[in-house]
């Protein structure tokens, strides 16, 4: 079979090589954007209006900003025939080297690794049980959740353990769960598994995850940890031998979007056999696979304290920018998990009312300003400054200006 590059006279396009993958596509790389797309790309930018975002890794805004390199690999991918199960097991190889795991596998995103790692802690490796999900019918369906776990990315985690036919098993209440109530819950005979969640959307910072992943361990269940804004510290993570561990491709890997499952070789050959089940909607596209091969490469390159000093100085940087604006206050703040990256915490004098209202106006504006708010009822909002240029940083530190219609001062 030919293609239309092949017709042109170019070869065919390489499959992964071992080592080198992605300098191997680059060799070959056509223009990411032909000539003719630029003007509909204009239009569409015109159309939805420029956003600055201050709010992180998060969905609705896009998630992230992959770099020229991961975007090309991704374009390049678009553009080739490619050997699909060779790509992902390549991929698959990578990331067990990223994770220092066992095994690892991609799939459409996060939310859906949650999904299959569901499916494969009641399905096992056989292909039957596959095959007849989301009839869990004969299966041990009951998966553990901590109480504090309870978290909603867009919707509620529970919802992804529904989607393959368990039922959420919730332990403790929002702000607690009881070491012997977990224990107990390990014990009983419909336990498929245990899903705990590494966010700070989770409700008690002080829960002890290696603990957790102990208890099932000793009950001989499967532990699996949503983990998704988290790959910086996957060998960390590691450590405490959960059963899998869920990540997000697009977040701080700024790859495109996709969700890794990394852990021991049956359990992710057990998540990676849904795909002839319940899996067949959740696969990663062809682009996908690629760009996370480059954005591993690029990981596997950064300089980690260059990046974690730079995030620091726009931190206090954005910090400085503010300092002149009575009725806030900001501080810069590490992240509370670990991650290499400082943000600024604004804390209105005026309290929650204030806050949501000046949010939503610089929300409302041109450029939209996006900031984290889940702190918005306790009166204060964040800012996380990873992929801001320094004109953004003015425009985000102007957008406080407007919105609280007071001088800028820099301190």
């Amino acid at each position: 079979m030919s293609t239309g590059d092949d017709q042109r006279g170019r070869q065919p396009p390489r499959q992964p090589a071992r080592q080198g993958a992605v300098q191997d596509m680059a060799q070959d790389m056509a223009q990411p954007v032909r000539p003719d797309s630029t003007a509909v790309l204009r239009g569409l930018g015109s159309r939805l209006g420029a956003v600055i975002n201050a709010a992180g890794t998060f969905t609705p805004v896009g998630v992230s900003r992959s770099s020229p390199a991961v975007a090309a690999a991704a374009a390049w991918a678009l553009q080739h025939y490619l050997p699909i199960e060779a790509l992902q097991r390549e991929v698959d190889r990578q990331l067990a080297d990223f994770s220092g795991l066992e095994a690892g596998t991609v799939v459409h995103c996060t939310s859906a690794a949650v999904v299959l790692a569901v499916a494969a802690m009641m399905t096992g490796p056989d292909p039957d049980r596959v095959a007849r999900l989301p009839d869990a019918t004969g299966m041990k369906r009951r998966v553990l959740l901590p109480g504090p776990h309870r978290v909603n990315y867009g919707h509620p985690i529970e919802t992804d353990i529904r989607l393959p036919g368990a039922e959420p098993w919730i332990i403790g209440d929002r702000d607690h769960c009881a070491w012997e109530a977990l224990d107990a819950a390990l014990a009983e005979p419909e336990v498929a598994g245990l899903l705990l969640v590494r966010s700070h959307l989770t409700t008690d910072p002080d829960f002890d995850h290696a603990r957790a992943c102990a208890m099932a361990r000793a009950r001989g269940v499967p532990v699996v940890l949503d983990a998704a804004a988290q790959d910086f510290n996957i060998r960390r993570l590691a450590a405490w031998a959960p059963t899998a561990i869920l990540c997000s491709a697009q977040k701080y890997l700024t790859a495109p979007t996709a969700g890794l499952v990394v852990g021991t070789r049956p359990f992710v050959e057990a998540v990676r056999l849904q795909d002839k089940g319940i899996g067949r909607p959740m696969k990663a596209s062809k682009e996908a696979l690629v760009g996370v091969l480059a954005a591993l490469q690029e990981r596997a390159g950064l300089d980690v304290p260059a990046y974690q000093a730079e995030q620091l100085r726009k931190a206090e940087s954005m910090r400085q920018r503010l300092s002149g604006l009575s009725g806030i206050t900001a501080s810069v703040r590490p992240d509370p998990q670990g991650l290499p990256l400082s943000r600024v915490r604004v804390d209105f004098d005026g309290g929650a009312a204030i806050a949501r209202a000046v949010t939503a106006a610089m929300k409302a504006g041109d450029p939209a300003v996006w900031v984290m708010e889940h702190g918005l009822a306790e009166g204060f909002c964040q800012l996380e400054l990873v992929s801001l240029t320094e004109a953004e940083l003015d425009g985000l530190a102007a957008a406080f200006l407007g919105a609280l219609g007071r001088p800028l001062g820099r301190g």
